[in-house]
């Protein structure tokens, strides 16, 4: 597609994925009698049944996604097309930085009334991998070091930072936290990062499902 009809598209399945959310909230928090369970149930199922009237291989990459720049429109993470991705903001600079602002709620929980820890590395794990985007460095996440400092309650905003650390070849780590927006001091969670280039020759082997070039997670000179 264009990239005026790629622009369009984007903004449609933002909106797709916006609605969705909402009602996968809704669906977790729900208290309805069975009736209305059953009657939402089927309007799911109607739902789904539209959606997959057109759909992608497994292995396809969206039209709305970048694979040059790594951007996903359908991220778990992130992504604004991806009921199941925790509303992250991302941004990031060319120093090798990366922030996210989230604000997480009850498809997030793990225990009572706190973020599911997994749902933290899952969010450290993309700030970290997104700052060494930003600094020109391709790569796979090979380890993730999580430390947990402190409950992350859900409802509250929080900042996720991340930078570039060393440099050796092909391997690049970096370092990230998880605070609170009102309470910047406060470290709730911090992590470590291992990032591995794959050669091209291996990209091509390792992302030849998708038919595509991706550049994202390559060798960078």
């Amino acid at each position: 597609m264009s990239p005026d009809e790629r622009v369009v598209r984007r903004d449609a399945v933002g909106e797709l994925g916006a609605a969705l959310r909402d009602l996968v909230d809704a669906a977790v928090r729900t208290e309805v009698p069975l009736e209305e369970l059953g009657a939402a149930t089927a309007a799911a199922r109607e739902l789904a049944a539209r959606l997959r009237a057109e759909t992608r291989g497994l292995h396809d990459i969206a039209g709305v996604d970048d694979p040059e720049t790594g951007e996903r429109w359908y991220s778990p993470v992130y992504g604004p097309g991806n009921p199941i991705a925790p509303p992250l903001v991302p941004t990031d600079s060319a120093d090798g930085r990366a922030t996210g602002r989230v604000t997480l709620g009850k498809p997030h929980e793990g225990p009572p009334g706190l973020v599911h820890g997994g749902v933290v590395a899952t969010l450290l794990d993309h700030v970290l991998a997104r700052a060494v985007r930003a600094a020109g460095r391709g790569g796979l996440t090979a380890t993730l070091t999580v430390t947990y400092r402190r409950p992350v309650q859900l409802g509250i905003p929080l900042v996720l930072a991340a930078e570039t650390g060393e440099v050796d070849g092909r391997r690049t780590t970096a370092r990230a936290r998880l605070t609170p927006e009102d309470d910047p001091g406060t470290t709730l969670a911090e992590a470590e990062g291992l990032f591995v280039a794959l050669r091209p020759e291996r990209a091509a082997d390792v992302f030849a499902p998708t038919g595509r070039d991706v550049a994202a997670w390559t060798s960078r000179t």
